[in-house]
């Protein structure tokens, strides 16, 4: 079986580098996906409370036989759930509907700085009480900006273990991505081929066809080489399997620059800005 690199968390824990996203992935297809992927060798599972399929997943990894302790498991929280006694609420839930008694990451999904007063840092702080008893591993941050990882770091004790980010050939993120870099936050990149925008790129066609990879291949690869943490999603097995195939090659350094030079700032940007977002699903 292919072995997936770790990424080393700041508290000397191993996430693996590529996982399995269940973003937008149908709740009655969910569970069937997840023993799928874990089938094909995938052991890190990224799941969401507003995704609406966490217990699915559960069910998904239940289903495969696989030992609980060797699958890393992410959730994050709802935006609905922000203040301290909701976020209680919403974890134990979490924690419920996945069918087990604790998660490896826990995460903020986004800051929604402009509700609840600014303020996610007591939400923050809530998180901490998760970590400290133990039922997450580790706690961190999605869609978080520096100035909101400044502000946790003036105002808290704990450094998120991740920070989860729009990252894609179309729009690096530098600022935050360097900033990770500089502060040891490893960047989950969500939306790892923009949704498919970039798979008619002609300059990421050459590069696959230079290497004999797939263009999503390919773009999967530059994450890996940049340190990345991915977990790109689809209901495809033949997809799902050909996602898991991207360490049997490596790109060049000149192929790693001209990908990072796609950039398109913030006019690649395929979702939300994180400073004016606010959505609270009904």
């Amino acid at each position: 079986m292919t072995q997936v690199p770790n990424v080393t968390l700041r508290n000397g824990k191993q996430i693996p580098q590529l996982g399995y996203g269940v973003f937008q992935i149908d709740p009655e297809e969910t569970a069937k996906a997840v023993e799928t992927a874990l089938e094909i060798g995938y052991r890190h599972i990224d799941t969401a409370e507003m995704y609406g399929n966490e217990k699915q997943v559960g069910e998904g990894i239940h289903n495969s036989g696989i030992d609980r302790e060797s699958v890393f498991v992410t959730s994050k929280l709802n935006n609905g759930f922000h203040r301290p006694d909701d976020a209680r609420s919403a974890f134990d839930k979490t924690l419920r509907d996945l069918g087990t008694d604790y998660v490896d990451l826990f995460l903020i999904h986004w800051p929604l700085p402009t509700r609840y007063d600014g303020d996610f840092v007591s939400t923050w702080k809530t998180l901490e009480e998760f970590a400290a008893d133990g039922r997450a591993r580790n706690i961190g941050v999605s869609n978080f900006q520096p100035a909101h990882l400044d502000r946790l770091a003036q105002e808290t004790d704990t450094v998120p273990a991740v920070n989860q980010i729009e990252v894609h050939p179309y729009f690096v993120n530098n600022d935050v991505w360097a900033y990770g870099r500089e502060h040891a936050i490893p960047t989950e990149a969500w939306s790892p081929i923009a949704q498919g925008n970039v798979l008619d790129d002609a300059e990421l066609q050459r590069i696959a066809d230079a290497v004999g990879k797939s263009v999503a291949q390919v773009v999967l690869r530059w994450h890996i080489q940049r340190g990345n943490i991915i977990f790109p999603k689809s209901v495809t097995p033949e997809r799902v399997k050909a996602n898991f195939e991207i360490f049997d090659f490596e790109l060049s350094s000149a192929d790693v620059d001209a990908i990072t030079a796609l950039d398109k700032g913030e006019q690649g940007r395929t979702g939300p800005n994180p400073d004016t977002f606010d959505m609270i699903p009904d």
